[in-house]
């Protein structure tokens, strides 16, 4: 018998406990634990990092103040209170690229052990928390492994092992961590458009002998993304199904903001290069350069003509951490995706106005033509 669900079966954003990538660092006392953090944060400066702490007062008021401090350069320190949920704090951290965790307090998908004898007993109560160990610290050259570590890890003396004032081969293996879970990169070409001022649909127009959704797609291809067609809502009514090689849209009447939500609904775990159909002049080379100055630590990374004010939102990467920026502009009530560029953190690359020139009417699609041959 087939079983029942009520709710619709979505693909999710692969999380640790916590965080898309973290790794909670425990064996030693929380002031050891907090400078090793911070001393590794500042070689890994590039990147989004976070740190998962519990707090130390002795005494903490229910439902205290919520207090978000702003340095005046716009640097943001925030106190807040309340109970752990893990799916608040996956929304809190999907904007990082790594997330540390006070092992003593909370338990982090992925594990540094610190070997301190002073807190042998503390390790013990969390030996079975210690199924995904990246490497080992010793608090010293004297340090020693636990007899009990031993026979319950045989190999834990082959797992890579620093002492803890190896600072920068910590933060290097760490940087490792971080490269290893930086998501791939898809294609979508927008071709839903309305193309009212054209009066055809734009996608189908032929500057290069053949429709200009298929030279996109060629283009986007051949730089080994497996690439998507972003269309229209499909028609349940008249029995409608997703055809191969296509992402329908989910977000109704959104434009290409839906067209982008739609791609992260079918894959949240993969960064998105949207590429729009009306903009002849970018090619193979431009495609190149986006893609090697792509930031994963941003939330994207953007096209803007030099002497343009704003990143053009349909040559853009989006991140996977985009998604959900994405969704906190919907949910206020704005569906514009330049929107989103201009007010986040994003990756902007200048290039001349004339290779981002949209083709929106006839005449400009007689003029571009005669351009490009």
């Amino acid at each position: 018998m087939k079983k029942h669900s009520k709710h619709t079966n979505l693909e999710r954003r692969d999380n640790d406990n916590f965080a898309p990538n973290e790794i909670a660092i425990l064996g030693t006392n929380c002031g050891n634990i907090s400078d090793l953090v911070h001393k590794v944060s500042q070689n890994l400066s590039d990147y989004n990092l976070a740190y998962f702490d519990a707090s130390h007062a002795k005494d903490v008021a229910k439902n205290k103040l919520s207090e978000y401090v702003f340095h005046h350069e716009g640097n943001l320190q925030i106190t807040t209170s309340g109970n752990i949920n893990k799916f608040q704090q996956r929304l809190d951290f999907a904007p990082f690229d790594y997330v540390f965790i006070n092992g003593n307090h909370y338990q982090g998908a992925k594990q540094i052990l610190v070997l301190d004898e002073a807190k042998e007993a503390s390790v013990l109560k969390r030996l079975e928390q210690l199924d995904r160990i990246q490497f080992v610290i010793k608090l010293n050259s004297e340090s020693k492994y636990f007899d009990f570590l031993e026979d319950k890890y045989p190999q834990i003396k082959n797992i890579t092992c620093y002492t803890i004032d190896e600072v920068d081969a910590i933060s290097n293996h760490i940087k490792n961590l971080i490269q290893e879970k930086i998501a791939p990169v898809k294609g979508l070409v927008l071709v839903g458009g309305k193309s009212t001022r054209m009066g055809q649909d734009k996608s189908k127009l032929d500057y290069f002998g053949k429709p200009q959704k298929e030279i996109v797609k060629e283009l986007l291809e051949s730089n080994n993304l497996e690439t998507f067609y972003s269309v229209k809502p499909l028609n349940e009514s008249r029995g409608d199904t997703e055809k191969e090689g296509e992402i329908s849209d989910k977000f109704i009447n959104l434009g290409p903001f839906g067209g982008i939500c739609s791609a992260f609904q079918k894959d949240p775990n993969t960064a998105w290069f949207v590429l729009a159909t009306d903009v002849p002049f970018i090619n193979a080379t431009l495609i190149q350069l986006l893609l090697k100055h792509r930031d994963p630590s941003k939330v994207a990374t953007a096209i803007k003509g030099k002497d343009k004010d704003f990143p053009e939102p349909l040559i853009t990467i989006y991140e996977p951490k985009a998604y959900s920026v994405l969704l906190q502009y919907l949910a206020q009530g704005y569906s514009c995706p330049r929107k989103v560029l201009i007010n986040s953190d994003v990756e902007i690359l200048e290039i001349d106005d004339d290779f981002i020139r949209n083709i929106n009417t006839p005449e400009e699609f007689k003029e571009a033509k005669k351009e490009l041959n």
